[in-house]
């Protein structure tokens, strides 16, 4: 079992750029399966574009585990991110998401996205 790897706001933002362009090459893999599901009819099951396809977003995922955060979009629209954390002595997530700059909200392990609250300003620098 992989330990996990808990990062500070300022570590996290470091990994931004790579991850930006993971969630960008997830989010535009998933929108050409839509779009490649239309064209067969729903019948996907043996198509070898389609297996590719699905294959990269398996790789893309764990090229996110391996730096250490979690895709959540199980939607595939928003590009939602956690990064393990503690705050104030808890086991937290940060929580970014593509049209965000920075790493600025957390929630509960359990809460996921709906409990998003600002991260306190003295875990910020």
């Amino acid at each position: 079992m992989i330990e996990t790897k808990f990062f500070t706001p300022a570590e996290a933002k470091l990994t931004l750029p790579l991850v930006r362009k993971i969630v960008k090459d997830i989010l535009d893999t998933t929108r050409e399966i839509r779009l490649l599901a239309e064209d067969l009819d729903g019948v996907i099951e043996d198509n070898p574009q389609m297996k590719k396809m699905a294959s990269d977003i398996n790789g893309f995922m764990n090229e996110l585990e391996e730096i250490g955060c979690f895709y959540k979009d199980w939607n595939f629209t928003i590009g939602l991110i956690d990064f393990p954390a503690i705050i104030d002595g808890k086991e937290v997530m940060l929580c970014w998401k593509t049209d965000e700059a920075d790493i600025k909200f957390y929630h509960d392990v359990d809460e996921g996205y709906s409990g998003r609250k600002p991260i306190p300003v003295k875990y910020l620098y």
